[in-house]
């Protein structure tokens, strides 16, 4: 939005607040601003249909909310974990594990140079938080069989410190009176089961005690794999993420433990290359993949949205136009909600808060021959990815025979339609 009309959009906002109204229309100051913000930032759907910023949100205050969420862990997707929920009415976050001051935690969910404000509220009580009106206890402790789950009435575990990958290390969690744990990361083990949702959400029994939700470039990759691989088989891929900057990098040369060096310099002013699992990753939840990705990432220095670059060797000789129809049905049928598909002439900046796991920019790729093309598609590794995660809880709650409100949630992966 350029000057001119945000001043307009500005005014047009104080005209409104200033306009009277009579008591039983008057509007929500709260919700009026958010819509106001809304607009300022550009956060209106596309012209190719696909949302590409959250809507303005309507924050829950459920204290009796079937999903009893805690999360271990409070820094970047922990947060955003805590964000999505208190928007569901399904869910209520019960008790927050982290090493972190009350105050500290109350200023970082209230101020994000990513997303945002806070669109509730956040108040310090003397057990931990208020937020939204609702009690959030606190410890923090490194130990999870100390960590209070049973007593806050935890059922669901988020598991986003980074620390617990594996379903040995998750277990201490059951052990502190969890029922279930869901790892924000690639589990380091062979026994965890890799659940990403929209590719193979039907594979969560309820007997699953810890799962993993892969990572951010895993779930903005294997959605759109699965959609080219269905309709024209891929014979062979390689992918290229260009990630955003992660809290792990160093923003001045320093030193990284392994053989890594690159990892140790400068986020804030270099290109640098690394490796990433993520495209192997995609065979654990589409099977049929094995052997046939591998991928290598670029961190930039931005502070939010990434880019898969997928370049493929098709089975079937096709066209880039039907590969576009393809992706474009998928997205409005049956990969709603977890395909996005635009037209538009995007940057990264326009998918800060995109909800789909990745977006399809159809300007972007190319075509070789009939069978050898490069797809480009985007994701927001903070939003997006913390999103599905939320997801999984909500199809695992689902499974497990909590009764969930919200069917317009993409808790299970929709059918491809005949």
């Amino acid at each position: 939005m350029n000057a001119i009309a945000s001043v307009l959009v500005c005014l047009a906002y104080i005209g409104h607040a200033r306009k009277p109204q009579k008591s039983s229309e008057q509007e929500d100051p709260a919700k009026t601003l958010a819509t106001f913000l809304l607009a300022l930032n550009g956060g209106i759907p596309s012209s190719s249909g696909t949302s590409i910023s959250r809507p303005a949100v309507q924050m829950s205050t459920n204290p009796d909310a079937p999903i009893k969420l805690g999360v271990n862990g409070f820094g970047r997707i922990g947060r955003q974990v805590v964000r999505i929920a208190m928007d569901k009415d399904d869910f209520v976050v019960k008790h927050i594990n982290s090493p972190m001051s009350p105050e500290y935690m109350k200023y970082l969910l209230e101020h994000d140079t990513v997303h945002g404000r806070f669109p509730g509220t956040v108040a310090l009580s003397d057990n931990g938080l208020i937020i939204n009106g609702l009690p959030v206890s606190l410890s923090a402790t490194r130990d999870p069989t100390e960590i209070p789950w049973k007593d806050a009435g935890v059922e669901y575990v988020c598991e986003s410190t980074g620390a617990f990958t594996t379903t040995e290390g998750c277990m201490k969690h059951i052990e502190g009176g969890a029922k279930k744990v869901i790892i924000s990361a690639p589990a380091k083990d062979a026994d965890t089961p890799t659940i990403v949702v929209g590719v193979n959400t039907d594979d969560y029994e309820t007997s699953m005690k810890v799962v993993s939700c892969a990572s951010c470039t895993t779930n903005g990759l294997a959605p759109i794999v699965k959609v080219i691989n269905e309709k024209f088989g891929i014979k062979q891929g390689l992918m290229t993420t260009v990630h955003a900057a992660t809290a792990s990098q160093l923003t001045v040369d320093g030193s990284m433990k392994g053989a890594d060096w690159r990892a140790g310099r400068a986020a804030s002013a270099n290109i640098i290359p690394s490796s990433t699992g993520a495209a192997k990753a995609v065979a654990k939840a589409y099977p049929v993949m094995k052997g046939k990705l591998t991928g290598m990432a670029f961190r930039v220095p931005t502070v939010d949205v990434s880019v898969v670059d997928l370049t493929c060797e098709l089975e079937k000789e096709t066209t880039y136009d039907d590969i576009k129809a393809e992706v474009k049905l998928a997205s409005e049928t049956y990969a709603k909600g977890i395909v996005g598909y635009t037209e538009d002439q995007v940057v990264s900046s326009d998918f800060v808060g995109e909800t789909c796991s990745t977006v399809f920019d159809a300007g972007a790729g190319i075509m070789l021959t009939p069978t050898f093309v490069k797809l480009v598609s985007w994701y927001d590794n903070e939003w997006g990815y913390s999103t599905r995660l939320v997801d999984l809880v909500g199809t695992m709650a689902k499974v497990d025979g909590l009764e969930i409100k919200d069917e317009s949630a993409v808790y299970f992966t929709a059918r491809k339609v005949d």
